[in-house]
């Protein structure tokens, strides 16, 4: 019995594995927290402390606008937003004129300006900056003027251009004004120094329309006149217009209409178009186009024609090949001198 004991024994250590263990190794101690990897955050994960900021909350920006090619330009003119016409203001009198436009075109205005013209300048600077505007869109145009420092009616022409500082067209003019009242609104004397009843040539007529209208005509002045289209006419190789009696009585109609009404427009007092009131004086060519004038006389008058690209083109149309001028000077207007040339063919 001793000895199967002894055997049992000893074949139980021969078959114990012997391990090695390094008596300078460090006893591992036992992590107090456990960490755990996350599977990678899937494409378009919002975290759910984090709250997604909705579209219509967002400022959009105005992503500049390239001009498309053979773009056009044009302008309507919606209203005086500022200082409408006759506004009465103190001598000397800072104040802002504002008019809202639509930008009608198709090109988007960008480095547009509006720019005094012709007329009482009243201080207005070089040129003011008009907002970006996309075509369609309205904006307001302003400009900060003084007014003259002595009484009377008052009016300067502004026009809207482009970045490269071409006049837009508005409607069929290319000018729109401020129109003020200084005082007690007494008429400041022409610059020309000329008592048009005095000058030969010139007949007093009132147009019937108003008994405080007696505007004066000049003869030499629409003899004048016709000479100077003529003159261009023949230095561009264009025949010689002649003078049609339908056309001259339409123009002079017209000039004593926007004499007696303080107004430089194409469309008269009656709401008449210059081609209905061709027709009207019993005009009856294929071809018809008109050009006017205020404040300055014929020459002034003729240097800002051919100075600008769609009255010169009038002046120069080859297929005129007759005209009527009327004149009329009517002390009380605004700009003293009002021209009419109407063109047929």
């Amino acid at each position: 019995m001793t000895k199967k004991i002894i055997l049992l024994l000893a074949l139980l250590l021969a078959s114990c594995v012997s391990i090695s263990v390094d008596s300078n190794a460090q006893p591992t101690s036992q992590p107090d927290f456990v960490t755990s990897t996350l599977m990678p955050t899937q494409a378009g994960y919002v975290p759910p402390t984090l709250t997604p900021v909705p579209e219509s909350t967002i400022t959009p920006t105005r992503i500049p606008v390239t001009a498309p090619a053979n773009c056009t330009d044009s302008a309507v003119l919606v209203r005086d937003v500022t200082i409408p016409d006759n506004t009465q203001v103190k001598a000397g009198e800072k104040f802002t004129k504002t008019w809202e436009f639509i930008n009608n075109g198709t090109c988007p205005w960008f480095g547009y300006t509006l720019k005094f013209s012709t007329g009482d300048k009243m201080n207005a600077p070089l040129s003011a900056p008009i907002p970006d505007t996309l075509p369609k869109e309205r904006v307001n145009a302003s400009v900060e003027l003084t007014a003259p420092a002595s009484n009377g009616t008052f009016t300067g022409y502004f026009t809207l251009n482009d970045a490269n500082g071409n006049a837009l067209p508005i409607g069929t003019e290319k000018t729109f004004w401020v129109k003020i009242i200084v005082g007690s609104g007494a008429i400041v004397p022409t610059t020309s120094g000329v008592n048009p009843t005095q000058a030969v040539g010139i007949t007093p007529v009132n147009n019937g329309g108003g008994a405080n209208c007696s505007f004066s005509q000049n003869a030499g002045y629409v003899n004048q006149i016709a000479s100077m289209i003529n003159a261009e006419r023949a230095n561009a190789g264009l025949p010689q217009l002649t003078i049609n009696a339908e056309l001259s009585s339409a123009a002079q109609g017209h000039a004593a209409d926007m004499a007696c009404n303080n107004s430089i427009s194409h469309t008269g007092s009656d709401g008449s178009s210059s081609y209905g009131r061709a027709l009207a004086a019993g005009y009856s060519g294929q071809f018809y186009e008109e050009i006017i004038y205020g404040g300055g006389g014929p020459e002034a008058a003729m240097s800002w024609w051919m100075n600008d690209k769609i009255h010169r083109d009038a002046i120069l149309n080859p297929n005129t090949t007759e005209m009527g001028v009327g004149y009329a000077y009517f002390s009380n207007g605004a700009y003293g001198d009002y021209i009419t040339v109407d063109f047929g063919g």
